[in-house]
């Protein structure tokens, strides 16, 4: 599909998980049903972190986990809510899938009109699926690359539930940089206040 606009890209450094769900409750404020996140980023960088609190947000079941096995969940909106009548959550992985027509294989065209969509490891596999998107891109600030030292007392794992034996480093205290971009005619007059507000978080 066509995606005529496409905004500038805005980085947010992201002090801890504290920070990742004030990010990720504002942004709940401003998605509708229809709407389609696609999240990139390493092993325990922070995706599920976010899509929790973005859940909270948009006030569906808790339980919100990586549905790595399952590939896709569905968050049904709650009636006593914050946000009553608003949208379901559907929360996909494809890290396991290879190609669009695999995701294609979720029928998500049937939830995509009455849900937020969020798909991680959705880059060059779930593009097609709306005319609009948002694309967040979480990395970790490491050695030179890191624009601040973090500063805080105790330690703390940012997806605990997503944690891979073999990722050593999902515990550490690391900043994250958190990368905005959104594309289509959806977010043309909206994303301006999506980031007036999300860098006030």
């Amino acid at each position: 599909m066509s995606t005529e606009y496409i905004s500038t890209v805005f980085d947010l450094d992201v002090t801890g998980p504290d920070h990742t769900r004030r990010l990720a409750l504002t942004l709940a404020q401003h998605l509708n049903a229809g709407d389609v996140l696609l999240l990139s980023g390493e092993l325990g960088a922070g995706k599920t972190t976010f899509t929790r609190s973005l859940g909270e947000g948009l006030g569906v079941r808790e339980g919100v986990i990586s549905p790595t096995f399952v590939l896709s969940r569905v968050h049904p909106n709650l009636t006593d809510g914050p946000r009553p009548g608003g949208p379901d959550l559907v929360h996909v992985d494809a890290y396991r899938l290879s190609s669009a027509e695999e995701l294609d294989d979720l029928d998500l065209e049937f939830s995509l009109p009455r849900s937020v969509t969020v798909i991680e490891w959705g880059r060059d596999k779930a593009e097609h699926l709306s005319d609009s998107r948002l694309e967040l891109d979480f990395t970790r600030l490491t050695g030179a690359d890191a624009r601040f030292a973090y500063s805080g007392a105790e330690e703390f794992s940012w997806d605990d539930e997503d944690k891979d034996e073999s990722d050593e480093d999902a515990d550490t205290p690391e900043p994250r940089l958190l990368r905005v971009r959104a594309f289509g005619p959806r977010w043309e007059h909206a994303f301006d206040a999506l980031k007036e507000d999300l860098q006030s978080a």
